[in-house]
């Protein structure tokens, strides 16, 4: 192991053609992608391999087309415009099959950048707030560069190594990026009211970020032994914890702990997770494993599209062709809590865009991705109600998806499903 003095030492062992991995989330070293980005002129053809990442991708700018290119397995706003106009790719993949990539060398990798917490007095360095994918990447690639970091929470679970399996530290404090909860509106209100009404006691719940998730959990106050196992959590829990509703007492798989993949929140997430033995970060290809979600009793999955077509077909990761996000771990958690023992999946969302757009539409925008099929979705959330598909027909599907869409656009889904479907 080699200790640099400087980010630019650090990274000196990265060459031309490499493939990079970058730890995700908010564990993103920033220090180190910057230091990386300085090298450019020594650089080509380094390929990024990345999920989503807080903070600034400079190796995505134009600038340096021809130094990095962008591999996106999750495709967040920094790198968005790379993308579209063709300096990186997109790789449509689940969440839960991204370290199988890694092992089995179908994406080898040369470097891995991460971000660890200082060592214990025995060696070991903790991921931190981001295990999931991180996991594999450090254990497969040919050389690990760390930046070790005291603002890093130390974290249970899956992301202890000792310090020698890195190639290089770097040693840097930096604060942890934090995503702090929106302000709820009206909508989002209504939204967590509805999916909260099918929320039973002693749930398992999987959720992600964002305002309906966070609505959603407002609304459980009076709710009993709820249990957590999802691919990720953010402050909106905080509360359910401390009033006693989030026991986990009644999983079947790590009882009375918190299972994750990352976290992304305040200061106030991360100093929770600190050396807390109630939280386990654990591998992604573990956590969105299907076998392993349909074992815990009425697994409950809330998760959220970009457009809902009248037959059920979800689009979450893409704007028509134009790829917005990813396929992440929604159709790991919306199949697994279907086979769950009581278990429901839903869809939530609001019915219009920003610009007043229908989310539930006749078809599909041509060239979007469905990330989860027709097959696949049993309840739906709007602020005008839920309804549940599971075992409904074509025309019953648009019937009740009509009936929480918004009241400006319900006529012409009226119009458009009676010209599909001859009758309604």
């Amino acid at each position: 192991m080699k200790t640099a003095k400087t980010a630019l030492e650090a990274v000196s062992s990265i060459q031309s053609g490499d493939n990079v991995f970058l730890h995700t989330g908010g564990a993103v070293p920033t220090v180190l992608v910057e230091a990386m980005v300085a090298r450019a002129n020594e650089l080509r053809d380094v390929n990024i391999y990345q999920m989503h990442t807080e903070g600034p991708a400079p190796y995505a700018d134009e600038q340096y087309s021809e130094n990095f290119r962008v591999k996106s397995m999750f495709t967040g706003g920094n790198v968005r415009k790379a993308i579209h106009e063709g300096r990186g790719d997109f790789i449509p993949i689940f969440f839960s099959e991204v370290p199988r990539l890694i092992r089995n060398e179908t994406i080898p990798l040369d470097v891995a950048l991460v971000q660890v917490s200082p060592p214990d007095r025995h060696g070991y360095c903790s991921l931190g707030i981001s295990v999931e994918t991180t996991k594999a990447a450090l254990e497969h690639a040919k050389k690990v560069i760390a930046q070790i970091n005291p603002e890093m929470p130390r974290t249970h679970g899956d992301g202890l190594f000792h310090v020698s399996k890195f190639h290089t530290v770097y040693e840097h404090a930096s604060p942890i990026p934090e995503m702090k909860p929106k302000e709820l509106s009206i909508e989002d209100k209504k939204i967590g009211t509805h999916v909260s009404s099918v929320i039973e006691d002693r749930a398992t719940l999987q959720m992600g970020i964002g305002s309906i998730p966070d609505a959603t959990l407002s609304c459980l106050g009076n709710h009993k032994d709820l249990g957590i196992h999802t691919e990720m959590f953010s402050d909106g829990l905080l509360p359910l914890i401390e009033k006693g509703i989030v026991t986990n007492k009644y999983k079947t798989k790590h009882p009375g702990v918190i299972v994750s993949g990352f976290i992304l929140g305040t200061r106030k997430l991360y100093d929770f997770v600190d050396d807390n033995p109630v939280v386990r970060l654990l591998d992604i290809q573990y956590v969105n494993d299907t076998a392993v979600i349909r074992k815990l009793p009425k697994m409950t999955s809330i998760n959220s599209a970009i457009e809902i077509d009248i037959t059920g077909q979800v689009c979450a990761d893409s704007i028509g062709s134009s790829v917005y996000s990813g396929v992440g771990g929604q159709m790991d958690f919306m199949r697994g809590a279907a086979l769950s023992e009581g278990g429901k999946p839903i869809i939530a969302l609001r019915s219009t865009t920003n610009k007043g757009a229908s989310k539930i539409v006749s078809f599909l925008k041509q060239g979007a991705g469905v990330v989860t099929t027709r097959a696949h979705v049993n309840y739906v959330a709007t602020e005008y109600g839920i309804v549940n598909l599971s075992g409904k027909s074509l025309k019953e599907r648009a019937r009740a998806l009509i009936n929480i869409a918004h009241p400006d656009h319900q006529e012409e889904l009226e119009r458009m499903a009676y010209e599909r479907f001859k009758s309604l």
